[in-house]
């Protein structure tokens, strides 16, 4: 028999233990990461083609869960979000040993003395808890946030100013870890597991750890809620009651304790205490009172000011390939992702509409950048680029380093601190030209820009892959899933 579950992405580490289960019970479990708001749209739709689901937030399953399918839902493990600061300037900022504030953390923004990783708000589970954290904090701690509380005077300039402080963003948890771990990051806002998870890893290395700070005003928790779809199979049923008492069984709450997660909103066991360390800032003894979530409506419309005002504007260059090996399929495929995200009425379906001060380039490229056009803003301008999308045709080489290079080069037309910024090629990734050539250029301009690759037609990923490593990036198939790789690399910026 075989349970496929629906889960959130900070699940993989303790994947683990529900290895050992399928092995004692024999039972296949087939594990499938998304971001909360796609669960979220799975619960939503038609048909749930899973077993299980597993969010980061019992508020994905409130806002999908609209026609009753979901039962059996309990929480197996409880984490905060919290900020992960470099130790030394957690103590500059004066952040040791003491509460910390929304206030506090947006005066260290506002001075120039903070930036911070954290995942898209209409994308990830951690980042949107964190930003209706802020909100309810900026709000002086409503009851609930209200439709009428958003409309408060000065509240757009101070949340646009807190999220001004993030440098690097992400579609997923455990991604924007493995991204902090790359380096030369001051600090990053997630679970409190994963930056527990972080820590261990940077001490390994000896280097300089993360101090977790927990806004006080906003603190914001997960509380994985993993339940079972019902679609009418009585032996599927009890193979997940089996799992989840399995898993909420006194010895298996102590394995994932071991992994950072609580198990409870008071403390931890005593044998557990060695990983939740105060040296590191985390406070297993602090009761935790999250904040109240609002309704599905305000949730939404919070989400859809986020992405449309309030987030760091994003700067970002698509570089098209319209090589001959695009002809055909590649290049339908490519003319399709780009109507998902130029297009306003369809990027709005999936939380992936522009702002009013972001910046869209697009190079259709060969073995050379054809041209360069440039759209800013979420207007006319913006779909017009579609036009050019869809009047060029698929011919010639291809040099998607060529193309690469003059991205960056248009991005130094642009102050790079005031923009989320990125480089997106949609490609087979069949290349000519140099990677050495832009490996020096990419380190010769000095700014951490990363360059994402979605695939299409007869993709090899290889070159891509290279890219990515270089620039901190990833490579998303857009092939399977096109929705679900645009929704994956525009969480990024």
């Amino acid at each position: 028999m075989t349970l496929r579950i629906l889960s959130g992405s900070e699940n993989q580490e303790p994947e683990g233990i529900l290895d050992d289960f399928a092995r004692e019970r024999g039972v296949n479990i087939e594990m499938e990461y998304q971001g909360s708001l796609d669960i979220m749209r799975t619960l939503q739709g038609e048909r749930i083609d899973y077993d299980a689901v597993w969010p980061a937030s019992s508020l994905w399953l409130t806002a999908g869960e609209t026609r009753y399918r979901v039962k059996h839902a309990q929480s197996i493990s409880i984490t905060p979000v919290v900020f992960g600061i470099r130790q030394g300037l957690a103590e500059e900022l004066g952040f040791v040993g003491t509460e910390v504030s929304v206030s506090d953390l947006l005066s260290a923004i506002q001075a120039g003395e903070l930036e911070f990783c954290m995942t898209s708000a209409t994308q990830s589970n951690s980042g949107c808890s964190a930003y209706i954290g802020f909100l309810y904090a900026l709000l002086g701690n409503p009851d609930v946030i209200t439709s009428e509380n958003l409309q408060t005077p000065g509240l757009a300039e101070q949340i646009t100013q807190l999220l001004s402080g993030v440098d690097r963003s992400s579609g997923s948890s455990d991604w924007l870890k493995d991204l902090f771990l790359t380096g030369g990051y001051d600090a990053m806002v997630n679970y409190e597991c994963l930056v527990i998870s972080a820590n261990q890893e940077l001490e390994a290395r000896g280097e300089e750890t993360l101090y977790a700070v927990y806004p006080y005003d906003g603190l914001s928790i997960a509380d994985s809620p993993l339940g079972y779809v019902d679609n009418g199979d009585a032996e599927k049923e009890q193979a997940f009651l089996d799992l989840q008492e399995y898993l909420l069984s006194d010895e298996v709450q102590n394995e994932i304790q071991r992994t950072g997660r609580r198990t409870g909103y008071e403390g931890v066991s005593a044998e557990n205490a060695d990983v939740f360390r105060a040296d590191w800032g985390v406070q297993p003894d602090r009761v935790l009172s999250p904040i109240r979530m609002p309704s599905t409506d305000v949730l939404m419309e919070c989400l859809d000011l986020y992405q449309t005002q309030f987030r760091k504007p994003s700067l970002t260059v698509y570089c098209l390939d319209y090589s001959g090996s695009m002809e055909g399929t590649g290049r339908e495929q490519m003319v399709e992702a780009m109507s998902q995200i130029l297009i306003q009425e369809n990027a709005e379906q999936n939380l992936l509409q522009a702002s009013e001060h972001e910046v869209n380039i697009l190079i259709p490229f060969e073995g050379y950048p054809r041209d360069v056009y440039t759209a800013v803003g979420n207007g006319e301008e913006l779909e017009a680029l579609y036009t050019q999308v869809e009047a060029e045709e698929a011919v010639g080489g291809t040099d998607i380093y060529y193309a690469a290079m003059e991205g960056l080069r248009q991005l130094k037309n642009y102050d790079l601190s005031q923009y989320t910024p990125a480089i997106i090629l949609l490609t087979d990734g069949v290349s000519d030209g140099s990677f050495s050539d832009f490996r020096d250029g990419y380190e010769a301009f000095g700014a951490d820009v990363p360059v994402f690759s979605i695939m299409f037609g007869s993709a090899d990923p290889t070159q891509l892959e290279e890219l990515a490593e270089l620039t901190h990036a990833r490579v998303f198939d857009g092939r399977e899933d096109l929705i679900g790789a645009f929704r994956s690399v525009k969480g990024y910026n």
